[in-house]
């Protein structure tokens, strides 16, 4: 995605420190409403179907997966919502927009799938000790369904799984989700072939298993945003080093990153300058360094005289 800062200085009112905001956003992105709406429906659709023949033919997989899909429309739903709100413009309260919707959806998706599969992995323990018959026709063709509306609904992503990372997790998502229905199709051909009732519930606990997998690193990013940690591709001591690097700056403190959403980063820190203010050419030099080399486009930088008084901050954070 496209993206631009501003910067502008201006004197603090002790005169001797200095604030610089440099501030990026990106430009909308395209819209997937549209794919959002369709893959929402289809998907809906199918798990409705998928859940009805599963507990019709005792296809405990089938129900799994179900559970799965039904996480998935969940999932979508809120992506949707959270796509919507990250456009929203500032407010007098809301400051930096509602763009840390997009984490708390992510968050709510991983919270909720984990609470599913729970119950899923539940319920195929009571059947491996209590087998009952399954129909394996029935959970291969069903399966085999579900491998087409996945497919569909991860095609509808593909043109921006590239450039967007929320659109490039429901694309991963979804084709996930084709893989998975291809397992259990091999387990419904294995259940018709052999007989073997006890089948079923293994690959609902296999499916389960890698949803719980899949599902942990979204809910521990998730967890560390909403924290506010630095994001994991970009390194702090990285970011320090690019800092002091640059003309005149013979300190910094009170450095941060933090996630404002989960397409954006944030970063503010005390620089301080033994010339005093660099004047704004500085200031936009830095904030696009930042931005090229780390993905940060939202920068405040405060600018303090190295003869000046100390910073009340300076070594109460560690950065």
């Amino acid at each position: 995605m496209a993206g631009h800062d501003h910067s502008h200085g201006s004197h603090g009112h002790d005169g001797h420190s200095h604030g610089s905001h440099g501030g990026g956003h990106s430009h909308a992105p395209k819209h997937f409403g549209t794919a959002f709406a369709l893959g929402i429906a289809l998907n809906t659709v199918f798990v409705v179907v998928e859940a009805g023949y599963g507990y019709a033919g005792n296809a405990m997989s089938l129900v799994a997966d179900a559970g799965h899909n039904l996480s998935d429309v969940l999932g979508l739903v809120a992506a949707w919502i959270a796509s919507v709100l990250v456009r929203r413009q500032r407010t007098a309260r809301f400051t930096y927009g509602l763009r840390g919707s997009s984490i708390l959806a992510a968050l709510f998706n991983a919270v909720f799938l984990l609470i599913a599969m729970g119950a899923v992995m539940w319920e195929a323990v009571l059947r491996l000790l209590h087998p009952e018959p399954v129909a394996g026709g029935t959970v291969m063709v069903v399966a085999a369904i579900g491998i087409l509306v996945n497919g569909i609904t991860a095609w509808l992503f593909v043109s921006g799984a590239k450039d967007d990372i929320n659109i490039r997790g429901a694309f991963l998502h979804m084709a996930a989700d084709a893989a998975v229905s291809a397992g259990v199709v091999v387990a419904g051909l294995v259940i018709w072939m052999t007989g073997l009732a006890w089948i079923d519930p293994a690959v609902s606990l296999v499916v389960a298993g890698l949803v719980v997998w899949a599902t942990w690193g979204l809910l521990r990013d998730s967890v560390a945003m909403s924290l506010n940690a630095v994001p994991p591709q970009i390194s702090p001591a990285a970011v320090e080093d690019f800092l002091r690097e640059r003309p005149g700056v013979t300190d910094l403190h009170d450095l941060h990153i933090w996630s404002m959403s989960t397409t954006s980063v944030a970063l503010t820190a005390h620089l301080v300058m033994a010339q005093g203010h660099p004047g704004n050419g500085f200031l936009v030099e830095t904030c696009e360094g930042l931005r090229a080399h780390f993905g940060i486009a939202h920068a405040t930088l405060q600018i303090e005289d190295a003869g000046g008084p100390d910073c009340r901050l300076a070594g109460a954070c560690a950065a």
